[in-house]
Protein backbone atom coordinates (compact mmCIF):
# COMPACT_ATOMS: atom_id res chain seq x y z
CA UNK A 1 0.00 0.00 0.00
CA UNK A 2 1.32 3.71 -0.87
CA UNK A 3 1.52 5.74 2.07
CA UNK A 4 1.36 9.65 1.23
CA UNK A 5 5.50 9.29 2.65
CA UNK A 6 6.21 7.76 -0.37
CA UNK A 7 5.00 10.28 -2.81
CA UNK A 8 7.25 13.11 -1.68
CA UNK A 9 9.53 14.46 -3.97
CA UNK A 10 13.77 14.99 -3.07
CA UNK A 11 14.66 18.39 -3.53
CA UNK A 12 18.29 19.31 -4.08
CA UNK A 13 18.47 22.08 -1.44
CA UNK A 14 17.36 25.35 -0.91
CA UNK A 15 16.61 27.76 -4.14
CA UNK A 16 18.29 30.86 -4.29
CA UNK A 17 17.74 31.95 -7.60
CA UNK A 18 14.61 34.51 -9.35
CA UNK A 19 13.49 31.97 -12.44
CA UNK A 20 13.67 34.61 -15.38
CA UNK A 21 10.91 33.40 -16.76
CA UNK A 22 8.09 35.92 -16.99
CA UNK A 23 5.26 34.71 -15.04
CA UNK A 24 2.84 36.41 -12.13
CA UNK A 25 1.99 35.22 -8.54
CA UNK A 26 -1.42 36.81 -8.35
CA UNK A 27 -4.01 34.60 -9.67
CA UNK A 28 -6.58 35.90 -11.98
CA UNK A 29 -4.84 38.82 -13.27
CA UNK A 30 -4.63 37.41 -16.94
CA UNK A 31 -0.80 36.32 -16.72
CA UNK A 32 0.50 32.65 -16.42
CA UNK A 33 1.17 31.26 -13.21
CA UNK A 34 4.36 29.77 -11.59
CA UNK A 35 3.15 26.98 -9.41
CA UNK A 36 3.81 26.32 -5.74
CA UNK A 37 5.74 23.46 -4.21
CA UNK A 38 1.89 22.65 -1.92
CA UNK A 39 -0.07 22.37 -4.92
CA UNK A 40 -0.92 18.88 -5.14
CA UNK A 41 -3.15 16.59 -7.70
CA UNK A 42 -4.86 14.19 -5.96
CA UNK A 43 -4.66 10.14 -6.81
CA UNK A 44 -8.13 9.64 -7.06
CA UNK A 45 -10.52 11.91 -8.61
CA UNK A 46 -13.62 9.31 -7.78
CA UNK A 47 -15.69 9.32 -4.52
CA UNK A 48 -17.94 7.42 -3.45
CA UNK A 49 -20.90 9.10 -1.71
CA UNK A 50 -21.38 8.78 2.30
CA UNK A 51 -17.89 7.82 2.83
CA UNK A 52 -15.09 9.95 4.60
CA UNK A 53 -11.74 10.87 3.02
CA UNK A 54 -8.50 9.78 4.85
CA UNK A 55 -7.09 11.80 7.03
CA UNK A 56 -4.58 12.27 4.92
CA UNK A 57 -5.33 11.19 1.28
CA UNK A 58 -2.85 10.43 -1.25
CA UNK A 59 -1.66 13.50 -3.63
CA UNK A 60 1.17 14.20 -6.17
CA UNK A 61 2.80 17.13 -6.54
CA UNK A 62 2.22 19.35 -9.16
CA UNK A 63 4.38 20.18 -11.99
CA UNK A 64 5.26 23.28 -13.25
CA UNK A 65 7.55 26.35 -13.34
CA UNK A 66 9.17 27.20 -9.62
CA UNK A 67 9.48 31.14 -9.16
CA UNK A 68 12.82 30.13 -6.96
CA UNK A 69 15.64 27.86 -8.84
CA UNK A 70 18.15 25.76 -7.34
CA UNK A 71 20.12 26.27 -10.38
CA UNK A 72 21.58 29.67 -11.70
CA UNK A 73 20.32 29.10 -15.60
CA UNK A 74 23.41 31.07 -16.80
CA UNK A 75 25.56 28.29 -15.06
CA UNK A 76 23.90 25.67 -15.74
CA UNK A 77 24.61 22.61 -17.83
CA UNK A 78 21.55 19.62 -18.95
CA UNK A 79 21.88 16.62 -20.62
CA UNK A 80 19.57 14.61 -22.45
CA UNK A 81 20.11 10.87 -22.80
CA UNK A 82 17.02 8.31 -24.78
CA UNK A 83 17.20 4.83 -23.90
CA UNK A 84 15.05 1.56 -25.05
CA UNK A 85 13.34 1.21 -27.72
CA UNK A 86 12.13 3.66 -30.48
CA UNK A 87 9.07 5.46 -29.79
CA UNK A 88 7.02 8.11 -31.65
CA UNK A 89 7.88 11.78 -30.35
CA UNK A 90 11.46 11.33 -28.66
CA UNK A 91 12.54 13.93 -31.33
CA UNK A 92 9.81 16.16 -30.45
CA UNK A 93 11.02 15.58 -26.68
CA UNK A 94 14.64 17.04 -27.17
CA UNK A 95 13.45 19.50 -29.31
CA UNK A 96 11.39 21.18 -26.87
CA UNK A 97 13.79 20.54 -23.89
CA UNK A 98 16.26 22.21 -25.64
CA UNK A 99 13.66 25.21 -26.73
CA UNK A 100 12.58 25.87 -23.06
CA UNK A 101 16.15 25.61 -21.52
CA UNK A 102 17.62 28.34 -23.70
CA UNK A 103 14.97 31.01 -25.19
CA UNK A 104 13.57 31.27 -21.39
CA UNK A 105 15.96 30.12 -18.85
CA UNK A 106 19.06 30.74 -21.23
CA UNK A 107 21.07 27.84 -19.90
CA UNK A 108 24.76 27.50 -20.62
CA UNK A 109 24.89 24.45 -22.46
CA UNK A 110 22.53 21.39 -23.36
CA UNK A 111 23.99 18.26 -24.28
CA UNK A 112 22.63 14.72 -26.34
CA UNK A 113 24.24 11.52 -24.94
CA UNK A 114 24.32 9.35 -27.87
CA UNK A 115 23.11 5.86 -27.71
CA UNK A 116 21.62 5.86 -24.18
CA UNK A 117 23.17 5.16 -21.19
CA UNK A 118 26.14 3.52 -23.09
CA UNK A 119 26.84 7.23 -23.84
CA UNK A 120 27.54 8.05 -20.38
CA UNK A 121 30.46 5.52 -19.85
CA UNK A 122 33.89 7.18 -21.30
CA UNK A 123 35.16 3.42 -22.70
CA UNK A 124 32.15 4.18 -25.49
CA UNK A 125 34.23 6.62 -26.71
CA UNK A 126 31.01 8.07 -27.43
CA UNK A 127 30.94 11.65 -26.89
CA UNK A 128 28.24 13.90 -25.76
CA UNK A 129 27.04 16.23 -28.89
CA UNK A 130 26.27 19.86 -28.20
CA UNK A 131 22.47 20.91 -29.08
CA UNK A 132 22.14 23.49 -31.21
CA UNK A 133 19.28 25.41 -32.88
CA UNK A 134 19.99 23.75 -35.95
CA UNK A 135 20.19 20.84 -35.21
CA UNK A 136 16.73 20.53 -33.58
CA UNK A 137 15.22 22.79 -36.21
CA UNK A 138 13.68 20.01 -38.10
CA UNK A 139 13.60 16.67 -36.09
CA UNK A 140 10.30 16.86 -34.74
CA UNK A 141 8.93 15.95 -38.04
CA UNK A 142 11.01 12.81 -38.10
CA UNK A 143 10.84 9.56 -36.25
CA UNK A 144 13.31 8.04 -34.07
CA UNK A 145 15.71 9.87 -32.33
CA UNK A 146 18.45 12.07 -33.25
CA UNK A 147 20.53 11.38 -30.39
CA UNK A 148 20.36 6.99 -31.06
CA UNK A 149 19.65 4.79 -27.97
CA UNK A 150 20.32 1.70 -26.85
CA UNK A 151 19.28 -1.25 -24.22
CA UNK A 152 20.83 -1.64 -20.73
CA UNK A 153 22.41 -0.19 -17.83
CA UNK A 154 25.77 0.84 -16.98
CA UNK A 155 27.43 1.29 -13.70
CA UNK A 156 26.18 4.22 -11.94
CA UNK A 157 29.55 5.04 -10.12
CA UNK A 158 31.41 5.20 -13.79
CA UNK A 159 28.17 7.59 -15.25
CA UNK A 160 28.24 10.01 -12.38
CA UNK A 161 32.15 10.01 -12.41
CA UNK A 162 31.23 11.40 -15.86
CA UNK A 163 28.41 14.20 -15.31
CA UNK A 164 30.97 14.95 -12.70
CA UNK A 165 33.83 15.67 -15.45
CA UNK A 166 31.06 17.28 -17.77
CA UNK A 167 29.72 19.46 -15.63
CA UNK A 168 26.12 18.15 -15.60
CA UNK A 169 24.07 19.36 -13.43
CA UNK A 170 20.45 18.49 -14.51
CA UNK A 171 20.08 14.72 -16.64
CA UNK A 172 16.71 14.25 -18.26
CA UNK A 173 16.14 10.40 -18.76
CA UNK A 174 13.82 9.65 -21.75
CA UNK A 175 12.83 5.97 -21.42
CA UNK A 176 10.34 3.33 -19.82
CA UNK A 177 10.44 1.67 -17.27
CA UNK A 178 13.93 0.15 -17.52
CA UNK A 179 15.47 3.65 -18.36
CA UNK A 180 13.25 5.10 -14.69
CA UNK A 181 14.99 2.35 -12.89
CA UNK A 182 18.56 3.24 -14.48
CA UNK A 183 17.82 6.79 -13.36
CA UNK A 184 17.38 5.99 -9.63
CA UNK A 185 20.34 4.42 -10.20
CA UNK A 186 21.99 7.57 -11.07
CA UNK A 187 20.34 9.36 -8.48
CA UNK A 188 21.26 6.94 -5.60
CA UNK A 189 24.91 6.66 -6.59
CA UNK A 190 24.98 10.81 -6.61
CA UNK A 191 22.85 11.14 -3.59
CA UNK A 192 25.40 8.41 -1.39
CA UNK A 193 28.12 11.37 -2.57
CA UNK A 194 25.99 14.51 -1.44
CA UNK A 195 26.29 15.85 -5.16
CA UNK A 196 23.77 19.11 -6.09
CA UNK A 197 22.74 17.15 -9.63
CA UNK A 198 19.40 16.60 -10.66
CA UNK A 199 18.03 13.50 -12.27
CA UNK A 200 15.15 14.06 -13.62
CA UNK A 201 12.61 11.18 -15.81
CA UNK A 202 10.56 11.75 -18.92
CA UNK A 203 8.41 8.16 -19.26
CA UNK A 204 8.44 6.91 -22.83
CA UNK A 205 6.72 3.80 -23.87
CA UNK A 206 4.11 3.19 -26.48
CA UNK A 207 2.95 0.30 -24.58
CA UNK A 208 1.43 3.03 -22.13
CA UNK A 209 1.62 0.98 -18.87
CA UNK A 210 3.92 3.25 -16.76
CA UNK A 211 2.57 3.39 -13.38
CA UNK A 212 0.43 6.53 -11.89
CA UNK A 213 0.74 7.72 -15.42
CA UNK A 214 -2.45 7.86 -17.41
CA UNK A 215 -0.83 8.39 -20.75
CA UNK A 216 2.72 8.01 -21.96
CA UNK A 217 3.86 10.01 -25.31
CA UNK A 218 3.78 7.91 -28.22
CA UNK A 219 0.79 5.79 -27.47
CA UNK A 220 -1.92 7.91 -29.34
CA UNK A 221 0.28 7.51 -32.15
CA UNK A 222 1.06 3.97 -32.16
CA UNK A 223 -3.17 4.35 -31.94
CA UNK A 224 -3.76 5.63 -34.49
CA UNK A 225 -1.17 3.49 -36.61
CA UNK A 226 -2.01 -0.06 -35.62
CA UNK A 227 -5.99 0.80 -36.33
CA UNK A 228 -5.07 1.30 -40.05
CA UNK A 229 -3.23 -1.67 -39.95
CA UNK A 230 -6.40 -3.22 -38.31
CA UNK A 231 -8.70 -1.92 -41.52
CA UNK A 232 -5.72 -3.02 -43.60
CA UNK A 233 -5.73 -6.60 -42.36
CA UNK A 234 -9.63 -6.62 -42.61
CA UNK A 235 -9.76 -6.09 -46.20
CA UNK A 236 -7.55 -9.05 -46.24
CA UNK A 237 -9.65 -11.21 -44.63
CA UNK A 238 -12.89 -10.23 -46.08
CA UNK A 239 -11.65 -10.84 -49.31
CA UNK A 240 -10.91 -15.05 -48.93
CA UNK A 241 -13.23 -17.11 -48.28
CA UNK A 242 -12.62 -17.96 -44.67
CA UNK A 243 -10.12 -15.56 -44.43
CA UNK A 244 -8.59 -14.97 -40.99
CA UNK A 245 -6.11 -12.35 -40.27
CA UNK A 246 -3.88 -12.72 -36.92
CA UNK A 247 -2.19 -9.26 -36.55
CA UNK A 248 0.29 -9.12 -33.16
CA UNK A 249 0.70 -5.66 -31.30
CA UNK A 250 2.69 -4.38 -28.92
CA UNK A 251 1.96 -4.79 -25.23
CA UNK A 252 4.58 -6.86 -23.41
CA UNK A 253 2.38 -6.44 -20.17
CA UNK A 254 -0.45 -4.67 -20.84
CA UNK A 255 -3.01 -4.50 -23.56
CA UNK A 256 -3.83 -0.87 -24.08
CA UNK A 257 -2.61 -1.09 -27.87
CA UNK A 258 -4.37 -4.19 -28.78
CA UNK A 259 -7.78 -3.02 -26.74
CA UNK A 260 -7.27 0.35 -28.23
CA UNK A 261 -6.52 -0.49 -31.82
CA UNK A 262 -9.46 -2.69 -31.94
CA UNK A 263 -12.14 -0.20 -30.60
CA UNK A 264 -10.44 2.85 -33.00
CA UNK A 265 -10.47 0.55 -35.59
CA UNK A 266 -14.09 -1.44 -34.93
CA UNK A 267 -12.44 -4.29 -37.04
CA UNK A 268 -11.24 -6.58 -34.92
CA UNK A 269 -13.63 -10.13 -33.80
CA UNK A 270 -11.17 -11.27 -31.40
CA UNK A 271 -8.91 -8.86 -28.98
CA UNK A 272 -6.28 -11.18 -26.79
CA UNK A 273 -3.93 -9.26 -24.41
CA UNK A 274 -1.18 -10.27 -21.44
CA UNK A 275 -4.49 -9.48 -18.52
CA UNK A 276 -6.75 -12.05 -20.09
CA UNK A 277 -5.55 -15.97 -19.56
CA UNK A 278 -7.34 -17.09 -22.41
CA UNK A 279 -7.95 -21.08 -22.74
CA UNK A 280 -6.45 -22.63 -26.47
CA UNK A 281 -8.89 -25.79 -26.43
CA UNK A 282 -12.23 -26.35 -25.03
CA UNK A 283 -15.73 -25.48 -26.18
CA UNK A 284 -15.33 -21.90 -24.96
CA UNK A 285 -11.53 -21.60 -25.54
CA UNK A 286 -9.94 -19.70 -28.51
CA UNK A 287 -9.36 -22.15 -31.42
CA UNK A 288 -13.34 -23.37 -30.97
CA UNK A 289 -14.93 -19.55 -30.91
CA UNK A 290 -12.52 -19.00 -34.16
CA UNK A 291 -14.09 -21.35 -35.82
CA UNK A 292 -17.13 -20.15 -34.90
CA UNK A 293 -16.87 -16.51 -36.26
CA UNK A 294 -15.71 -18.38 -39.17
CA UNK A 295 -18.54 -20.14 -40.08
CA UNK A 296 -21.28 -17.13 -39.06
CA UNK A 297 -19.15 -14.13 -40.26
CA UNK A 298 -17.44 -16.37 -43.39
CA UNK A 299 -13.72 -14.69 -41.46
CA UNK A 300 -12.26 -12.61 -39.04
CA UNK A 301 -9.58 -10.82 -37.34
CA UNK A 302 -7.77 -11.66 -34.76
CA UNK A 303 -5.19 -9.06 -32.61
CA UNK A 304 -2.77 -10.50 -30.00
CA UNK A 305 -0.68 -8.50 -28.31
CA UNK A 306 2.60 -9.52 -27.97
CA UNK A 307 2.81 -10.47 -24.20
CA UNK A 308 -0.37 -12.22 -24.38
CA UNK A 309 -0.71 -16.15 -23.96
CA UNK A 310 2.67 -16.80 -22.74
CA UNK A 311 0.62 -19.46 -20.32
CA UNK A 312 -0.26 -21.60 -23.36
CA UNK A 313 3.25 -21.56 -24.41
CA UNK A 314 4.94 -24.75 -23.17
CA UNK A 315 9.16 -24.20 -21.69
CA UNK A 316 10.55 -21.86 -19.65
CA UNK A 317 11.37 -18.25 -20.00
CA UNK A 318 13.53 -16.88 -22.19
CA UNK A 319 15.49 -14.70 -19.63
CA UNK A 320 15.68 -10.70 -19.96
CA UNK A 321 16.65 -8.41 -22.58
CA UNK A 322 19.14 -5.79 -21.69
CA UNK A 323 16.20 -3.83 -20.39
CA UNK A 324 15.76 -6.04 -18.03
CA UNK A 325 12.50 -7.07 -19.18
CA UNK A 326 11.62 -10.74 -19.08
CA UNK A 327 12.22 -12.16 -22.89
CA UNK A 328 8.30 -13.38 -24.17
CA UNK A 329 7.66 -16.71 -26.49
CA UNK A 330 6.38 -15.23 -29.79
CA UNK A 331 2.60 -15.61 -29.29
CA UNK A 332 1.96 -14.39 -32.57
CA UNK A 333 4.06 -17.12 -34.56
CA UNK A 334 2.52 -19.97 -32.06
CA UNK A 335 -0.76 -18.97 -32.16
CA UNK A 336 -0.27 -19.33 -36.53
CA UNK A 337 1.06 -22.65 -36.00
CA UNK A 338 -2.01 -23.84 -33.86
CA UNK A 339 -4.92 -22.53 -35.81
CA UNK A 340 -3.03 -23.77 -39.10
CA UNK A 341 -3.20 -26.97 -37.42
CA UNK A 342 -6.61 -27.25 -36.02
CA UNK A 343 -8.29 -26.53 -39.21
CA UNK A 344 -6.09 -28.92 -40.82
CA UNK A 345 -7.48 -31.74 -38.65
CA UNK A 346 -10.51 -30.51 -39.45
CA UNK A 347 -10.20 -30.37 -42.88
CA UNK A 348 -11.65 -26.84 -42.77
CA UNK A 349 -10.02 -24.64 -45.48
CA UNK A 350 -8.85 -21.45 -44.48
CA UNK A 351 -6.62 -18.57 -45.55
CA UNK A 352 -4.64 -17.03 -42.81
CA UNK A 353 -2.33 -13.66 -42.85
CA UNK A 354 -0.11 -12.92 -40.06
CA UNK A 355 1.26 -9.34 -39.72
CA UNK A 356 3.58 -8.08 -37.18
CA UNK A 357 3.77 -4.49 -37.96
CA UNK A 358 5.54 -3.53 -34.40
CA UNK A 359 8.81 -2.01 -36.16
CA UNK A 360 7.13 0.00 -38.57
CA UNK A 361 4.36 1.68 -35.83
CA UNK A 362 6.91 2.28 -33.09
CA UNK A 363 9.43 4.57 -35.82
CA UNK A 364 6.53 6.76 -37.51
CA UNK A 365 6.91 10.50 -36.07
CA UNK A 366 4.23 11.31 -33.52
CA UNK A 367 0.57 12.64 -34.37
CA UNK A 368 -0.77 15.84 -32.88
CA UNK A 369 -1.86 14.62 -30.07
CA UNK A 370 1.50 12.88 -28.98
CA UNK A 371 3.39 16.55 -30.23
CA UNK A 372 1.65 18.33 -27.80
CA UNK A 373 1.62 15.98 -25.07
CA UNK A 374 5.77 15.61 -25.84
CA UNK A 375 6.26 19.70 -25.64
CA UNK A 376 4.52 19.91 -22.24
CA UNK A 377 6.51 16.92 -20.70
CA UNK A 378 9.54 17.89 -21.93
CA UNK A 379 9.07 21.92 -20.82
CA UNK A 380 8.11 20.33 -17.11
CA UNK A 381 10.91 17.95 -16.75
CA UNK A 382 13.18 21.38 -17.37
CA UNK A 383 11.09 23.17 -14.91
CA UNK A 384 11.73 20.08 -12.26
CA UNK A 385 15.34 19.89 -12.93
CA UNK A 386 15.91 24.01 -12.71
CA UNK A 387 13.88 24.13 -9.67
CA UNK A 388 16.02 21.30 -7.95
CA UNK A 389 13.67 18.54 -8.24
CA UNK A 390 15.49 15.10 -8.49
CA UNK A 391 14.47 11.08 -9.07
CA UNK A 392 10.85 12.66 -10.15
CA UNK A 393 9.36 11.91 -13.06
CA UNK A 394 6.97 13.76 -14.90
CA UNK A 395 3.77 12.50 -15.61
CA UNK A 396 0.48 13.07 -16.98
CA UNK A 397 -2.87 12.30 -14.38
CA UNK A 398 -6.32 13.73 -14.32
CA UNK A 399 -5.41 16.08 -17.21
CA UNK A 400 -2.95 17.58 -14.81
CA UNK A 401 0.93 17.11 -14.83
CA UNK A 402 2.60 16.15 -11.77
CA UNK A 403 5.74 14.75 -10.54
CA UNK A 404 6.26 11.06 -9.87
CA UNK A 405 9.07 9.81 -7.30
CA UNK A 406 10.95 7.48 -10.06
CA UNK A 407 11.29 4.88 -7.63
CA UNK A 408 7.52 4.65 -7.23
CA UNK A 409 6.64 4.83 -10.63
CA UNK A 410 9.22 1.84 -11.14
CA UNK A 411 7.67 -0.46 -8.31
CA UNK A 412 4.69 -1.31 -10.11
CA UNK A 413 3.30 -1.72 -13.54
CA UNK A 414 -0.26 -0.40 -14.78
CA UNK A 415 -2.09 -2.75 -16.44
CA UNK A 416 -5.82 -3.05 -18.52
CA UNK A 417 -8.11 -2.93 -15.81
CA UNK A 418 -10.21 -5.84 -17.10
CA UNK A 419 -13.87 -4.96 -14.91
CA UNK A 420 -13.30 -0.98 -16.74
CA UNK A 421 -14.48 0.69 -19.07
CA UNK A 422 -11.65 0.01 -22.02
CA UNK A 423 -11.78 -4.07 -21.84
CA UNK A 424 -15.65 -4.18 -21.12
CA UNK A 425 -15.92 -2.02 -24.37
CA UNK A 426 -13.75 -3.99 -26.44
CA UNK A 427 -15.96 -7.32 -25.20
CA UNK A 428 -19.25 -5.41 -26.19
CA UNK A 429 -17.74 -4.71 -29.52
CA UNK A 430 -16.25 -7.78 -30.22
CA UNK A 431 -19.06 -10.27 -28.27
CA UNK A 432 -16.05 -12.60 -27.73
CA UNK A 433 -16.01 -14.94 -24.61
CA UNK A 434 -15.47 -13.57 -21.10
CA UNK A 435 -11.97 -15.31 -20.21
CA UNK A 436 -10.61 -15.25 -16.75
CA UNK A 437 -8.31 -12.27 -15.91
CA UNK A 438 -4.95 -12.84 -14.11
CA UNK A 439 -4.11 -10.86 -11.15
CA UNK A 440 -4.38 -7.27 -11.52
CA UNK A 441 -1.49 -4.57 -10.86
CA UNK A 442 -2.09 -1.80 -9.48
CA UNK A 443 -2.29 1.92 -11.19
Amino acid sequence: MLAPTDLQITTLGNCRFESPLKLSTIERDGLGDFVRDDLRVDFDIEARAGHSPPAEPLSFEKAGPRQRLFFQPSQTSIAIVTCGGLCPGINNVIRSIYLEATQNYGVKSVLGIRHGFLGLNPVSDLRPVEISSQLVEEIHKLGGTVLGTSRGPQDATIIVDFLQQQGIDILLCVGGDGTQRGAHSIFAEIAGRDMPISVIGIPKTIDNDIAYVDRTFGYLTALEEAQQVLRGAHVEARAAIHGVALVKLMGRHAGFIAAGAALASQEADLVLVPEVQFPLQGNDGFLATLQRLIVERQHAVVVVAEGAGQHLIPGQQQGCDASGNVKHHDIGVFLRDKILDYFAEREMAIRLKYIDPSYMIRSVPANCADRLLCDQLARHAVHAGMAGKTNAMIGLRHNKFIHVPIEAATTQTKCLQVEGDRWTSVLLSTGQPRWPSRAAHHS
